[in-house]
């Protein structure tokens, strides 16, 4: 069945704010969706189960929920399985468990954060930041293999140009590189099966 709304989680403003400049791009005219925020990542796992357990009472066929959280720095595998198991518990059929049945959730981790994204388009963020060098850095030709911390290293390369000088805010950004973000270019691996669970869903 055709999700025709999804229902997003995700852990922090930033994201939201990239969401939403997004997915209208990504999403057929007819469809919609909600995105529902929290406190950090500690507080999407903490609420997740019952929130869940909550859409497990409602949820139709033609809805489906995402579930976006951060690697930071933590095993991938390990972190996947936490939430794949918290869906099971609240009574959702994730699509890594439904053996080619319809599924109703699918688990999403960003690899690092939503900062390895932009490096995935570097084109949008040089759309979006015009005096940030036109060479992708050297440190970010594997978007989701950045060292010392995505947001960090971006934060560094864009003072470098010129930009945010007291410091990245991070929900700007996030709005306006968004706003430039081609989904079909973006070379970030985790992005591409954030991107295909989206397409699968509502295609």
């Amino acid at each position: 069945m055709t999700a025709y709304h999804l229902e997003i989680l995700v852990e922090e403003e930033s994201m939201e704010a990239f969401l939403q400049a997004v997915l209208p791009r990504l999403l057929p005219k007819d469809r919609t969706f909600s995105i529902h925020t929290f406190q950090g990542k500690h507080a999407l796992l903490h609420n997740l189960e019952g929130r869940l357990r909550a859409y497990a009472r409602w949820i139709t066929d033609e809805c489906r929920i995402i579930v976006l959280i951060d690697r930071d720095g933590e095993n991938c595998f390990s972190l996947k399985q936490n939430l794949e198991a918290i869906a099971s518990v609240a009574g959702l059929l994730t699509r890594s468990q439904s053996l080619c049945r319809p599924w109703q959730l699918v688990n999403r981790v960003v690899i690092e954060e939503l900062e390895a994204w932009y490096f995935g388009d570097w084109q949008a963020v040089r759309s979006a930041y015009p005096r940030v060098s036109q060479k992708i850095p050297n440190q970010a030709r594997n978007p989701d293999a950045v060292r010392g911390g995505t947001w960090e290293t971006f934060e560094r390369i864009l003072k470098r140009h010129g930009y945010f000088k007291t410091g990245l805010r991070k929900v700007e950004a996030a709005r306006v590189v968004g706003t430039h973000v081609d989904p079909s270019r973006n070379r970030s691996h985790s992005f591409v099966k954030f991107r295909e669970a989206i397409i699968e869903a509502t295609a």
